[in-house]
């Protein structure tokens, strides 16, 4: 470090007006080592491939993270995939977050990176999730309008920024459908219209319906073990059957990017997912009887 031009001194006390210089090394680029870790492959073939990924499995390096991905499973499974798309990410055209489970595709070659990374600007690529949400919609169906950006409070945080705002947000739009009322808790199918960072998880908790286990967007747990005592009890089971937010997603369909062919494929929902619906099941025939 120099100081208006001159090295600069341990005990130096800077005064208004003094000039910094600061010289910091380029950034490394990380290399990606392949893993023998595990996919859970739904299809393949030399263009394209779409992985069910469980939860807690973060899809490409940063933010610590630097091992363990599905980027780094990838490699292994097919090293070409180095040479597709961008630096630190090769072949991830979209994402999940690391809590949430199911579809995802990924590219193999160039030709369907580029092809795969436009379907997804022009949403033409169709993605359902299923969640589980504290809360009852107020209605049977309905769409969420609301750009997002970086929440202003919270840095680490996404949140839907209103027109005006000096944080700006990108145009985000969610479809939502009600699959079932279970007391204090609904299941809900939604689809996306754009991809924007944790869009479903902000978008619902806007809404004033959290994803069940949310653990950035949905709220404090006191507050879902404050009601009356049977749904204390059920907000209870289901934190224990979930150790991470209740989104999945379940369906993928997209023309395949080479052939133009038709591509659909479905996710059935995974073993915690649904243990939290045997324990609402339970609850709402409990309440029937």
């Amino acid at each position: 470090m120099r100081v208006n031009g001159a090295p600069a001194r341990a005990a130096l006390r800077l005064k208004p007006g003094d000039r910094i210089e600061i010289e910091l090394p380029p950034p490394r680029a990380a290399r990606l080592t392949p893993e023998p870790l595990p996919l859970a492959i739904v299809y393949e073939d030399d263009d394209l491939i779409v992985i069910d990924k469980p939860a807690g499995l973060v899809v490409h390096p940063g933010a610590g993270v630097e091992r363990g991905t599905l980027v780094h499973a990838l490699l292994h499974h097919r090293p070409a995939i180095a040479e597709v798309g961008g630096a630190g990410r090769p072949g991830i055209v979209h994402r999940l977050d690391k809590d949430t489970s199911g579809l995802m595709v990924a590219a193999k070659s160039a030709r369907a990176y580029r092809a795969l990374v436009e379907a997804l600007r022009r949403h033409e690529v169709r993605r359902v999730y299923r969640a589980l949400v504290w809360g009852s919609p107020g209605a049977s169906a309905g769409v969420i309008e609301g750009a997002i950006g970086r929440d202003p409070r919270h840095r680490k945080r996404m949140a839907v920024v209103r027109p005006g705002a000096r944080a700006r947000g990108k145009p985000a739009r969610t479809r939502w459908r009600l699959v079932r009322r279970y007391g204090p808790v609904s299941e809900v199918e939604l689809s996306l219209e754009t991809g924007r960072t944790h869009q479903i998880r902000v978008h619902l908790a806007h809404l004033g319906l959290p994803v069940v286990g949310d653990p950035v967007y949905g709220g404090r747990p006191k507050k879902q073990l404050s009601g009356a005592v049977a749904e204390r009890s059920l907000a209870g089971a289901l934190l224990d059957r979930l150790s991470r937010q209740a989104l999945h997603a379940s369906e993928l369909e997209l023309d395949h990017p080479v052939t133009g062919r038709r591509l659909n494929f479905k996710s059935p929902i995974p073993p915690d997912f649904a243990l939290a619906l045997g324990a609402l099941q339970e609850f709402s025939a409990g309440h029937r009887g």
